[in-house]
């Protein structure tokens, strides 16, 4: 039987999926073995103009604890 844990976080990118795959690299360096990525929430940050300069992913990421 495999035990999995779940871990939240947040990251941003210039586009969504720059965002996720900034996070799932990130959080790679300390933890092994993701095997998945749930986006729970996403925001546009906006610049003084109003145009969308980043966005923000809320990630919970999945791991078989070893």
């Amino acid at each position: 039987m495999a035990v999995v844990k779940v871990i939240e976080i947040i990251a941003e990118g210039k586009t969504i999926e720059a965002a996720i795959e900034a996070g799932i690299k990130e959080a790679g360096k300390s933890v092994r073995g993701i095997k998945s990525a749930w986006v729970g929430s996403t925001q546009a940050l906006c610049d003084s103009k109003g145009k969308v300069s980043k966005y923000r992913v809320g990630l919970k990421l999945s791991f078989v604890v070893e």
